[in-house]
């Protein structure tokens, strides 16, 4: 069983020394790095070490977050790796796929994601029902409220395969989808995101 190292930064911090000493501690005898300056940067790297890693092997991070650029994508991560035969160790969350324990965690994040995934979507579906019921409907769009746009934030920032291209990740909602559970124009949603950025 041969370990694949990976580690990333970004480029506000000073190096990634200290990723490399704890992958190399780990036994891992190649490493990939990347230097990101953002979640959704591309990731070169990161598109070699998978194609790199075969049946049998384990990928080793020092943090889930070095991997994922979200929970929906660790899950979507792990079950690749999974199914070609490829075991995952994050080392400062102690997970190790290889170990029945490891593979209850991934089935009990899974389980959180998908819970608060209808958390939100029936909070905001009560939400939009309460409004109406007092008569807000129709006329000039409801407004971005500050829970509004921490949902709308959320389903943009959730991340899939571009049609199943390695390394290749869109929104898997688009500003229009996003407006129309919020009930407000794409418009408002754009608006948000620039208020946002510039805070």
């Amino acid at each position: 069983m041969t370990r694949i190292g990976y580690a990333r930064v970004s480029t506000r911090e000073q190096n990634d020394d200290s990723q490399l000493d704890e992958l190399a501690a780990a036994g891992c005898g190649k490493i990939f790095k990347d230097k990101a300056s953002g979640k959704l940067a591309r990731r070169p790297e990161w598109d070699a070490c998978l194609e790199y890693l075969r049946p049998g092997d384990t990928l080793v991070i020092t943090r889930l977050s070095r991997a994922a650029r979200s929970l929906r994508n660790l899950l979507e991560v792990t079950d690749q790796l999974r199914e070609r035969g490829i075991d995952l160790i994050v080392l400062k969350q102690q997970i190790d796929t290889t170990s029945p324990t490891g593979r209850l965690v991934f089935h009990i994040l899974a389980a959180i994601d998908e819970f608060q995934r209808e958390l939100i979507v029936e909070g905001t579906h009560e939400g939009l029902a309460a409004a109406r019921a007092r008569g807000r409907k129709g006329g000039r769009p409801v407004k971005m409220t500050p829970e509004k746009t921490a949902v709308a934030r959320q389903m943009y920032d959730e991340q899939v395969q571009d049609g199943g291209q390695p390394g290749v990740w869109r929104s898997r909602y688009t500003v229009e989808q996003i407006a129309g559970v919020l009930g407000v124009s794409p418009s408002a949603v754009y608006r948000a995101f620039a208020r946002e950025k510039a805070a």
